[in-house]
């Protein structure tokens, strides 16, 4: 995953020596819950480089670099007419975040998998036996009419 906010927070947090507990609750996690938040979020790699990193502009004194967000293109966008293949091309676009291919490919799930009928098995089986049954059923009796359109009654 890649550093979010509050990871971000967390990690200058530490940077400033607060204990673990204390730097996940400053960066917005729940009390209860700080103290194993903060046991995993030390740990992670994306927080440990953040960590590396505010340390050498600590000695360097030169600020922390930051990586440049990706662009949207909208030019690039507008050429799509069809919803569908702009999500496409948003969810296999590798220089877009990796949120925001997930929620396009979230998006393009409808147009490529149908959802299944409000119905489950039951109503399903209960559908296939009258498609079965309507082929072998005796057919409707004629319809009784007089000549000229009029009914014989």
């Amino acid at each position: 995953m890649a550093l979010t906010g509050k990871k971000k927070q967390f990690a200058e947090a530490v940077f400033a020596g607060k204990s673990n507990k204390d730097a996940a609750i400053a960066a917005g996690y729940s009390k209860a819950t700080a103290g194993p938040a903060g046991s995993r979020l030390v740990k992670d790699k994306d927080v440990v480089a953040h960590l590396a990193k505010l340390k050498i502009s600590a000695e360097t004194g030169q600020p922390v670099p930051t990586e440049p967000a990706p662009k949207f293109d909208l030019d690039a966008a507008m050429q799509h007419k069809d919803p569908r293949v702009f999500l496409l091309a948003a969810m296999n676009d590798i220089e877009l975040a990796p949120k925001l291919r997930i929620d396009a490919a979230k998006a393009l799930m409808p147009f490529e998998h149908q959802k299944l009928g409000e119905g489950g098995k039951k109503e399903q089986k209960q559908a296939d036996a009258q498609k079965v049954a309507g082929r072998f059923s005796s057919a409707a009796p004629p319809k009784l009419v007089a000549a000229g359109g009029k009914k014989v009654g």
